[in-house]
């Protein structure tokens, strides 16, 4: 839309050029990827070709990446009871930080009576001693623990959280949907034995998601049973063209990061500074390492509601956190779980960044917030 500022990047970003223009060569094609004639094993070489740039971003062999229709269905796919590592028998329990995104706080096919939460520090990172505690109340647990909150920004001790889980004979699952593109995330240095992955968080096309499993996990149930594509794990016939551009955002987004993030957490650093400079504001998790896009913050009386309009209205997108509660602005479970009050969490705003944001926009957004400060924190 012309003439607006966008920092919501963290629900959606806009499809790059190079995810468009490999959907557009995809939709050309006539055959299905499971077909033995030619036009099949066209398609069936894009897919495979996406496969193996996933693969080589995030360290994992290409046999070893089921695609899906989102992220929340790869998070469904990796929560599953009965995994098993090489080592060690399989997992009764799930255990998840209070922090994670709605669909890994679903619990995918574990039992609720099964699941328990993850305690997290006042600056939004997972508490590791408590972690530990829960790993010796019981058998061996899947954990699920994110990369990077969405909507703080914070880092999690995903490497810390590994080594803990597998000592105690446990497996974990990393969410990285928000990690990649915007910070270097590879499944064997991290430890981690599934990640997640989400093609429309980094310029790809919004309904195509990827399950990643270390070598040597088994046990893996599908939630799709049906036909036998991706190796009998989600069956279904496989979306070509999302997958196409999935592969064609990776490779533009992981050959611009180091410049990318660098630009983004320098316009970030820029944008906090003026917010608190105009009105008396928190920025949460601001003591830990952050994602280099995101900024979650508040004032004294704001109102979350009532700001993210008031930003629309100024032409400024922003949220008041995760964009997946239909359109509901709610007070962050985030925040909630990091131990602020609930009228704290029902002010907080997010703003998040991308590759194409540049300082003119960083100039509009303190505009407005400038105004919505004179008037909706005025008394």
């Amino acid at each position: 839309m012309p003439n607006r500022v966008y920092l919501d990047w963290n629900a959606t970003t806009p499809l790059r050029a190079e995810a468009r223009a490999a959907m557009l060569a995809a939709w050309e094609l006539i055959g299905n990827p499971s077909s033995v004639h030619a036009e099949g094993r066209e398609a069936r070489r894009l897919v495979e070709e996406a496969r193996a740039t996933l693969a080589a971003a995030v360290g994992a062999l290409p046999r070893n990446i089921v695609f899906t229709s989102a992220g929340t269905e790869a998070n469904a796919l990796a929560l599953s009871p009965g995994l098993k590592g090489p080592s060690g028998g399989p997992v009764a329990r799930l255990l998840v930080s209070a922090i994670e995104h709605a669909s890994v706080l679903a619990g995918g096919r574990f039992p609720a009576a099964r699941i328990d939460l993850i305690h997290v520090t006042r600056s939004g990172v997972i508490d590791l001693d408590h972690l530990r505690m829960l790993l010796a109340g019981g058998p061996p647990a899947l954990v699920s623990i994110m990369a990077a909150n969405n909507e703080t920004g914070a880092l999690q001790p995903v490497t810390e959280a590994a080594r803990i889980v597998h000592e105690a004979g446990g497996l974990l699952h990393v969410d990285a949907i928000q990690a990649l593109g915007k910070i270097a995330f590879n499944i064997n240095e991290v430890g981690a034995d599934l990640a997640t992955f989400s093609a429309h968080k980094i310029g790809g096309p919004k309904g195509i998601g990827a399950l990643v499993v270390a070598e040597g996990i088994a046990g893996l149930e599908p939630v799709l049973r049906g036909g036998g594509q991706e190796l009998n794990r989600r069956a279904g016939t496989e979306n070509v063209a999302g997958i196409a551009g999935f592969g064609a955002a990776i490779r533009a987004s992981l050959q611009a990061l180091p410049e990318d993030a660098e630009r983004m957490a320098t316009l970030r650093d820029r944008l906090e500074n003026g917010i608190r400079g105009i009105a008396s504001a928190t920025i949460f998790a601001d003591d830990v390492k952050r994602l280099p896009n995101t900024i979650l913050f508040t004032a004294p009386g704001l109102k979350a509601e009532t700001a993210v309009i008031g930003f629309d209205l100024e032409g400024v997108a922003v949220s008041s956190g995760s964009a997946c509660s239909s359109g509901k602005v709610q007070p962050s479970h985030v925040l909630s779980a990091m131990g602020f009050d609930p009228a704290v969490a029902q002010g907080a705003v997010r703003l998040s960044l991308g590759w194409s944001t540049d300082p003119d926009e960083i100039n509009r957004a303190l505009e407005a917030w400038r105004k919505l400060g004179n008037t909706l924190l005025r008394g």
